[in-house]
């Protein structure tokens, strides 16, 4: 079987971080690469970033040579590589700074920090909304508010939780050791893998999922019981496990934080999966923003293989369990899981019409399971505790956790693991220290961006789907960011809205062409002047693109539009008639 890889074989990238050894692959020929990945899972990413991080660029005879190697059309694979935002086409480009612009670092200066980089381009949020303002340098990501003060810092550590508050996925997060493969078993680690492969049927293991209610942790919430059995009775194979860790949410970093304290939790819950739905094959799929996450990863799974928890007969069972790391490029539109898929693939990252859905026909047309990184790490301690267990978590009639990321104008921003069902003001006011100086909260933005906001009575809700899907919003991967009575709430809604415009994948006329045009209305550069039929062209635009959009992003993209208006219409007034004073201006100027 091929090694597990990301960027390199994890045992070439284990013996570079614990021991210092130089990659080979740093200068091997193209045709030596192509070789040595050609015969693997999924080869395309890796092969690329093996080029991109041997030159420092992906050169157009490398690409040439790719395509011949992998049998790929060169204006596909030329199509695909340009896709990528980190992907650099010229020399040096891999080790030119790359500086957040997401909204909540920008309100703490990154425009001032990119333009005082030399050779630094801007990059959509990047995870770090906890800690602003990451800068990426080839494989390695500082942290600081100046050029002066940037320097490398590990993933802070969640917050405790308030006493008499249980939690599943971060239980055992803050012990320093939980990282390592001893250190994970010491806590009970891969005890609920040993019971599964040993004393419990697929069905059994099914079944006890499904009675937790877990569902996504993604943004989806689906019931991962009904998912893993859809893909368990689907027929044809061999079947595939796939954990979505491209976190592009703006606003959302909790999976790098679960990744980083405790892969092997991550690790056990792909296993789990794996072994209720009767794949041999699963697949972790990075987000590019991370490197020092790929490499924990990396070496996490080369221990858990050494010691024989993974591979063939793993843990002494009949099962096996192969896991491959695979590291995206930088694109928001992979987070959906069959652009995902296609990316895997080496095509084109589109969203794929649906259905056929993944549980049938997901990675190379087999059935395949796409699971959150966080409803992976919940699935050890349920199996290892019970159904019944994680259900007591929530509160009310909400069953178990849910990790929220919180950031913006509160004293203490970071990951905090919820039971369903905590009031939203509650985690604001008591867990994370209310808002900062005093002032007043303005508005919310729920699910990272693609919930929209919420303000004013809205803000009195649970944090649990019905609650808030009964304000026209939802909690989805639960990234909240605040924002206090100071802030442009239009500049903020300009800001989402020109990040989904510059993330649309491109494939369906109304996600491509409606994100620009609501982006140029927020920004007072189109539209009409007259306030009425400025807001029914904007309806117009947010119904078309709700209803016809091929994913989620152009579905969710007008949230932000729609609760604008909703909350803010007196300054929504203000913007048009500025605008159309400003046209007025520019006209008679003319």
């Amino acid at each position: 079987m091929p090694p597990v890889c990301s960027e390199h074989s994890s045992l070439a990238l284990t013996d570079r971080i614990e021991h210092g050894v130089e990659e080979l692959n740093l200068v091997q020929t193209n045709e030596q690469l192509i070789g040595e990945y050609a015969g693997q899972e999924a080869p395309l990413l890796p092969l690329l970033h093996a080029l991109h991080e041997r030159d420092g660029y992906l050169s157009e005879d490398a690409l040439r040579a790719v395509s011949d190697g992998l049998r790929i059309p060169i204006a596909d694979l030329f199509g695909t590589v340009t896709f990528y935002h980190h992907f650099a086409r010229e020399p040096g480009g891999h080790r030119a700074p790359r500086v957040c612009t997401g909204y909540i670092c920008r309100l703490n200066g990154s425009q001032e920090l990119l333009a005082s980089l030399d050779g630094a381009t801007g990059m959509p949020c990047s995870g770090r909304c906890d800690e602003p303002i990451p800068v990426l340098l080839g494989n390695q990501t500082l942290v600081g508010l100046s050029a002066g003060a940037l320097e490398a810092r590990d993933t802070p550590m969640p917050p405790a939780a308030p006493d008499g508050v249980e939690e599943c996925v971060f239980a055992h997060i803050r012990d320093p050791a939980r990282k390592t493969l001893e250190g994970y078993r010491s806590t009970g680690g891969y005890e609920a893998l040993e019971r599964a492969v040993h004393s419990m049927t697929p069905d059994e293991l099914i079944s006890v999922i499904d009675d937790s209610g877990l569902a996504g942790r993604g943004g989806a919430g689906f019931p991962t019981g009904r998912k893993l059995r859809a893909v368990r009775d689907a027929t044809g194979g061999p079947k595939t496990v796939v954990c979505n860790a491209d976190e592009g949410e703006p606003g959302c970093f909790k999976d790098r934080a679960l990744m980083d304290h405790d892969p092997h939790a991550v690790l056990e819950g792909m296993a789990l999966a794996c072994v209720a739905t009767g794949a041999e094959r699963a697949f972790l799929y990075l987000r590019y923003e991370y490197p020092e996450t790929d490499a924990v990863l990396a070496v996490a799974i080369a221990k858990a293989e050494a010691a024989g928890v993974l591979g063939d007969n793993a843990l002494g069972s009949s099962h096996t369990i192969k896991i491959y790391l695979r590291r995206g490029a930088g694109a928001y539109i992979c987070g959906e899981e069959t652009s995902l898929l296609n990316s895997l693939e080496g095509a084109h990252p589109f969203p794929r019409n649906r259905p056929p859905y993944p549980v049938t026909n997901g990675y190379e047309g087999t059935p395949t399971a796409v699971n959150n990184v966080e409803t992976l790490a919940s699935l050890p301690p349920i199996v290892a505790r019970g159904a019944e267990w994680y259900r007591g978590l929530g509160l009310g009639e909400q069953a178990g956790t849910k990790v929220i990321s919180l950031s913006g104008d509160v004293n203490r921003p970071g990951n905090y693991e919820v039971p369903l069902g905590l009031p939203l003001s509650e985690l604001i006011e008591q867990w994370a220290g209310g808002v900062r100086h005093g002032n007043a909260i303005q508005a919310v933005t729920m699910a990272g961006l693609s919930g929209g906001f919420l303000a004013g009575d809205d803000l009195d809700v649970t944090l649990d789907e019905p609650s808030i899907r009964s304000k026209d919003s939802f909690l989805g991967a639960g990234g909240i960011m605040v924002f206090d009575e100071t802030r442009d709430m239009i500049e903020i809604a300009h800001s989402a809205m020109e990040f989904f415009a510059h993330e649309s994948c491109g494939k369906c006329f109304p996600c491509r062409i409606g994100t620009q045009r609501l982006t140029e209305r927020l920004a007072g550069d189109a539209g009409p002047g007259d306030v009425t039929a400025w807001l029914d062209e904007v309806a117009d635009i947010n119904l078309t693109m709700k209803e016809t959009s091929a994913c989620g992003l152009g579905q969710a993209a007008p949230l932000i539009t729609e609760s604008l208006l909703r909350y803010f219409p007196e300054a929504v007034r203000a913007h048009i008639e500025g605008s159309a004073l400003l046209e007025t201006e520019r006209t008679d100027d003319e």
